[in-house]
């Protein structure tokens, strides 16, 4: 029998595991916009106290895959994501944007997936933004940049549309959840390589 979003809030007070395919199916419920904000907060906060377990991670990776928006890029083997968790409480600037620049400039292929500030001082998108970038490209625009320059940038928005259910939740919280997690583990190009 499924697990309810009830009773997989009560799993996470309990500090017990939520398993892979009730995962899945509480990722698709979010996802699909069939849980309400209250819960998917709940159940974000939850899963941060009790502390996410890989299986739960991969499920939700696995959901977040499959309601993502692919771009085809050629040889995802040796296409490199340089990607952060976000929630850098620190206040640094955005590393994971300027490794982009460096590893592209050594002639990595660089397929980067991000998105704004949601837990830290600025996002990829911000950073990008700030310095003129047009990050609000079509699938087939972002694999003819990697193609072209060697370097393309994917607006996590753009190809999560799904996300759109839990990022006003991602936001209000400010705090990092399984989303700050997910992010590296879903990227829309496939890369292989992740830094």
């Amino acid at each position: 029998m499924p697990l309810d979003l009830q009773d997989a809030l009560q799993r996470t007070i309990e500090h017990r595991e939520i398993f892979h395919d009730e995962m899945l199916a509480l990722m698709r419920k979010i996802m699909s916009g069939e849980a309400s904000p209250v819960m998917i907060a709940a159940l974000t906060v939850g899963l941060r106290v009790k502390k996410e377990t890989i299986g739960e991670i991969a499920a939700a990776a696995q959901v977040m895959r499959e309601f993502a928006t692919q771009v085809d890029v050629p040889d995802r083997d040796k296409l490199v994501d340089i990607v952060g968790t976000g929630g850098d409480a620190s206040h640094t600037f955005n590393i994971s944007t300027a490794s982009m620049f460096v590893a592209a400039a050594a002639g990595a292929r660089v397929a980067k997936h991000g998105g704004r500030s949601v837990s830290s001082r600025s996002g990829s998108a911000d950073v990008l933004e700030a310095l003129g970038a047009n990050i609000m490209l079509k699938p087939a625009q972002v694999a003819a940049c990697i193609a072209e320059t060697g370097i393309g940038f994917m607006f996590a928005p753009n190809h999560h549309n799904a996300m759109k259910h839990a990022a006003p939740v991602r936001k209000e919280l400010g705090v990092r959840t399984i989303f700050n997690i997910l992010g590296p583990l879903t990227n829309p190009a496939g890369a292989a390589i992740q830094l």
